[in-house]
């Protein structure tokens, strides 16, 4: 790769998609404004989980797997079975909720 200047047909172009690019507004925009991506905050996640919108289907198949956990775990009281039924349920409570909201109208 030389370090030199580009032919002129080639700087041509380049000019040519730099006026391009300089006439995007919405480009120039988020050129402007561009700032180095943080970690979502805790603010930011609590947004993300109110506005959570399960399907029916999703809440029926937690629904079904945490029914077959409460009861396995029941039967077996194993261990492993009873802490994955203490992962799953919170999840499947708030999903439930955040249906019922939306059905009801909420």
């Amino acid at each position: 790769m030389s370090l030199g200047r580009l032919p002129a047909h080639e700087q041509r172009v380049l000019d040519e998609i730099e006026r391009t690019l300089r006439r995007d507004r919405r480009l120039d925009r988020r050129l402007r404004t561009l700032r180095p991506r943080r970690r979502p905050g805790v603010p930011h996640l609590l947004l993300r989980a109110a506005s959570y919108r399960p399907r029916g289907r999703t809440v029926a198949v937690l629904l079904t797997v945490s029914v077959t956990l409460m009861v396995t775990g029941m039967v077996t009281s194993a261990p492993g079975v009873i802490s994955a039924f203490a992962v799953v349920w919170p999840p499947t409570l708030f999903a439930v909720f955040r249906l019922l909201c939306r059905w009801s109208g909420g």
